[in-house]
Order: structure tokens, then C-alpha cells, then sequence
């Protein structure tokens, strides 16, 4: 629970002294869970999750529960994804040996099938099955054995359990705590937010034995299951999913930009462009600092020989990704790596307004009004005897001019990187002014240039609590709402405390009312 407390500016104290986890609500798997979820299920690498319809972002993240809705689209996906995927786990003796190592020489078919049911369906659903459901499962084995084999019928418990509620969902019931207030989640509940939270998957068998012992029922054992879950690779996943999804870098692939602005790009970049920031974030959070500051600041990146080519940096050969040191004055941190810079550019001109959009609501959380009803937004027409910031500020519509001196001045920063991140001296022939302003908040006022940008971002605690916000956005699968205070209170004090550490605050998401505990009925 968090503390009591208040700034002492005349706004009512925080009183956190009885949990309020907020709403609590029931969650589908995503595209990116389903995918890591039938790779630990069934050992299948090739992501069919990605075959199913795109995800609404609603709180950003495509993981919104309260955006969730089943079309015929999705349930059509769901029956052809379960069905090749089925097909795959037994299409040789291997794979079904594998995945069912009961040997039917040995004992009979059927008893095999049963044992099979038990074992996955407690996998798949994360907490032992019923007797109910272990019988409509051996129904289902029984009906594909008639006229196939004993694969047939393994392959049609798989398809039915992949499009099952008990499998799509995450449906929490919940158990008493010793608040009367709030429930808590059940132990296999509890292991199925952190194997979720942390893993993007399901959980392992240690953790469904944990749960089996009642060890994931206090604070302090959630705690130290997650603390044991950082080691495992598949949180790096899960963090770098998070950050591809913030810094809007996951659609890179394939990126097509006009080679007649920029000769020296090819579509092959842009996957190299993502991999670049996921390689820098990963040493960031897992090798090196682990704060917020580096990513914003590093003075360092990790390129291989076509991508150091690009950038003109000598002395990188290969396809293996390296750690390469910057020059300070132009590079460090994520704002100036060509995924963001690239990602910012909706076209083949800088946009100072998107750039600027950027860093002003996902890198601080300030908010920006709607365009008024019925306006025709146009971009400026490119003109040769203008620069990028002389276009837009002479393109300023009287009814937007207040929202655009926020975000343009902003954006004008990054003029020195072209639309693949390239550094440019001049801008159609003429020197390029990159100070900027930022209209407001704990770090407002002048800046020049990206780097001190950059180093603003990492010093101002708006752009820590914003980072924390994103996080439990993203963490709990909802946006924060005012219930939700308490929660941000206390994440927001231990990130500080913790000098802004990634793993730290990881953990810290699991300590919260959100976390621990859930509404007795949600609204």
C-alpha cells in the first residue's frame, strides 16, 4: 500500500491507507502473448499470434482490457490460427512425442489421452482443470480418433483449447483477503499477472508449483518471485515490447522512404534502425546503468557494418551488432537514433510538429487539444529558398497557433536529423537554427539542440513520472485513472528512490494495490 501524503499545496492529502487496486478487469490475450504463450505451450516459435486482427491501442499498448470486443473477424482468426497451429504440434512422432511423451506401446491410447489432457489443460489454463472440463476434452479426443488415430485426437483437444475462454482469457475470480475492502487474486491468479506482466506469457512450472504451495499469497513472496523472474530472458521481451510499442518504432520494417531525398537509404534499414534502439535499451536496462537517464543520454549505441555505413561512423564491419562510442556533440540516447527520428517522419520532410508532438506527450505526458471542428489541415508546400522552421512558422493557422507554438518549438530542436536521422549542416542551403522551448512543466524554457534536449528530459521529474505512468499503463493493461493515485504515488516514490531503475520499478509493480489486490466487483 502506499503512504499518506501531500505536497502541501492546498490539494487534499492522499489517503492511502486502505488499498484501492482500481478497476479490475477481465483480460484477452494479446497478438504478442498469444504468440509467446503457444511457444511455451507447445513449443511453437513461428508466432501465429501475429495472424490474428491488430489490437485496439486504447491505453497505448494494445493490451487495454477495456477495448477488448470479439468480432466474426477474431473468432474466424482464432479457429484457423488454433487449427494450424494443432496440425503443427503433431505433424511428425517427434513433435507429438514431444509434447505427449506418454507411450501408448506401453499402457493404452486412452490412458495416455487422459493423461495428456490433464497435463496441458492445467498448462493452457493456467491452474488444474476441472472434472468437467477434463471430460468435454477427452469428448473431443474421442470424436477426432474416429476414423483418424490417437495424433488426430491430441490435434483436436489443442484446436478446441486454443479457442477457449479458459485459454483466451485471463478471468480472475479472486479469493478473500484480510482486508475487507478488496479481494485478492488466487494463487494461480497471482501467477498468472506476473508470469504475464513480466513474461508476456504463461506461467513456467515453477511458478504453477508455487502457486500449487500457497507462495504467491503475501507482499513480500511476490517479491521475491519477480525478483526470480528477472532472470529469466523472456522479461527482456517484454521490455523491449513495451518500449518498441512507446517510442513507436515496432512498424520499422521494411520502412520505404523516396530515394530521390535520400540516396543512401534502402527499405533493409529500417529493421536495422529498430534493432539498433532494442540492442542500446536492452544493455541499458540489463548490462549497464538500468536508469531512465542513460536511455535518454547514453553516449554510446550498438551498430553492425551496414547500419555504421549509413550513419558514416568508420571502423564497424559485419552483421553482428557492437557497442560503439559517439561523438557527444551530435549523439546519445534514443532521440537521436534513426528508429525514433524515422518513426517521427511521416513523410520524406522533417516535421516538427510530430517531433515535437512526441517528446510533449509520451516523453513528458503533457496533453494536447483536439484541432478545432471542421479544420482542413494541410502541410506547408515545400519551398526551396525556405528552412523546415521558416515553412512551418510562416504555415501557422491563426485557430491552431496556440498549440502549435507548444509542439513546434519543440520540434524545431531536432533540425540538425533529417527524415532518416541523418545529420544535416544546412537545410535547402541554409544554416539551420535548432534552438527550441518547451512551453511548460518542471524543465521549461530554451534549448539548443537535441543533446541538451535530451539532457533535460533525463533531470525533469515530469518525464520520470510520465515513464512510470506508461509503465503502469502498460503493466496493469487499462489507463490510470483517479483510483489510481495511490498506486502512482507509491510507484513514482520508489523509481525516485531507486535513481530511476528500470528493474526496480518492475518490481515495484508488483507491490502496488493494483497488483496485490482487486475490487470486490468492479463498477
Amino acid at each position: 500500500m502506499g503512504s499518506s501524503g501531500g505536497s502541501g499545496s492546498g490539494v487534499a492529502p492522499l489517503d492511502c491507507t486502505i488499498p484501492n487496486p482500481g478497476a479490475s478487469l477481465i483480460r484477452r490475450l494479446t497478438r504478442f502473448e498469444y504468440s509467446n504463450t503457444v511457444r511455451d505451450l507447445l513449443g511453437d516459435t513461428t508466432r501465429p499470434g501475429d495472424l490474428l486482427p491488430p489490437e485496439e491501442q486504447g491505453n497505448g499498448f494494445s493490451n487495454d482490457a477495456a477495448t477488448v470486443t470479439t468480432t466474426r473477424l477474431l473468432a474466424d482468426a482464432y479457429q484457423s490460427v488454433a487449427h494450424a497451429t494443432a496440425a503443427r504440434a503433431v505433424a511428425n512422432a517427434a513433435t507429438l512425442a514431444q509434447l505427449a511423451p506418454c507411450d501408448t506401446a506401453k499402457t493404452t491410447e486412452a490412458a495416455c489421452a487422459q493423461a495428456f489432457v490433464t497435463d496441458f489443460g492445467t498448462k493452457a489454463f493456467r491452474r488444474p482443470i476441472d472434472a468437467e472440463e477434463s471430460a468435454a476434452m477427452m469428448g473431443v479426443y474421442d470424436a477426432g480418433t474416429v476414423g483418424g488415430a490417437y495424433a488426430d485426437g491430441v490435434a483436436s483437444v489443442i484446436e478446441m483449447v486454443l479457442q477457449l475462454p479458459q485459454f483466451l482469457y485471463r478471468v480472475e475470480l479472486g479469493v478473500p483477503s484480510a482486508i475487507s475492502a478488496v479481494a485478492r487474486p488466487s494463487s494461480y491468479e497471482m501467477a498468472s499477472r506476473l508470469s504475464y506482466f513480466l513474461w508476456g506469457s504463461m506461467p513456467d512450472a515453477a511458478l504453477l508449483d508455487a502457486a500449487k504451495a500457497g507462495q504467491l499469497d503475501t507482499k513480500e513472496q511476490v517479491a521475491a518471485q519477480a525478483n526470480t523472474m528477472l532472470a529469466d530472458p523472456r522479461v527482456h521481451d517484454v521490455v523491449t515490447f513495451f518500449h518498441d510499442t512507446l517510442y513507436g518504432i515496432i512498424g520499422l520494417d521494411g520502412l520505404q522512404r523516396d530515394t530521390t531525398f535520400f540516396p543512401t537509404y534502402s527499405s533493409s534499414l529500417g529493421a536495422l534502425f529498430r534493432e539498433e534502439t532494442e540492442h542500446f535499451l536492452d544493455d541499458v536496462v540489463w548490462n549497464g546503468a538500468g536508469d531512465f537517464k542513460t536511455m535518454m543520454t547514453g553516449a554510446y549505441t550498438f551498430l553492425n557494418g551496414p547500419l555504421a555505413t549509413f550513419y558514416g561512423i568508420p571502423g564497424v564491419t559485419g552483421d553482428a551488432f557492437q557497442r560503439v562510442n559517439l561523438d557527444k556533440t551530435r549523439r546519445g540516447g534514443i532521440l537521436t537514433q534513426a528508429s525514433v527520428l524515422t518513426a517521427t517522419t511521416p513523410g520524406s520532410h522533417n516535421n516538427p510538429v510530430v517531433r515535437g508532438k512526441f517528446v510533449y506527450t509520451e516523453l513528458l505526458c503533457g496533453v494536447v487539444p483536439d484541432p478545432p471542428p471542421g479544420l482542413n489541415i494541410v502541410e506547408p508546400v515545400e519551398t526551396p529558398t525556405m528552412t523546415t522552421r521558416e515553412l512551418f512558422m510562416a504555415h501557422r493557422q491563426p485557430a491552431c497557433a496556440g498549440c502549435h507554438a507548444r509542439l513546434d518549438n519543440v520540434g524545431f530542436g531536432f533540425e540538425h536529423y533529417n527524415g532518416v536521422g541523418l545529420w544535416q549542416d544546412l537545410d535547402n542551403g541554409q544554416a539551420i537554427d535548432d534552438t527550441g522551448n518547451i512551453p511548460d512543466g518542471d524543465i521549461a524554457g530554451n534549448f539548443k539542440g537535441v543533446i541538451e534536449l535530451a539532457t533535460k528530459i533525463a533531470s525533469s521529474t515530469q518525464a520520470h513520472d510520465c515513464y512510470v505512468g506508461q509503465w503502469l499503463n502498460f503493466a496493469y493493461g487499462r489507463t490510470a485513472q483517479q483510483a489510481d493515485a495511490c498506486t502512482r504515488q507509491e510507484l513514482t516514490t520508489a523509481f525516485k528512490k531507486s535513481n530511476g531503475n528500470v528493474k526496480d520499478l518492475l518490481v515495484a509493480l508488483t507491490q502496488t494495490d493494483a497488483f496485490l489486490y482487486r475490487p470486490l466487483q468492479n463498477p
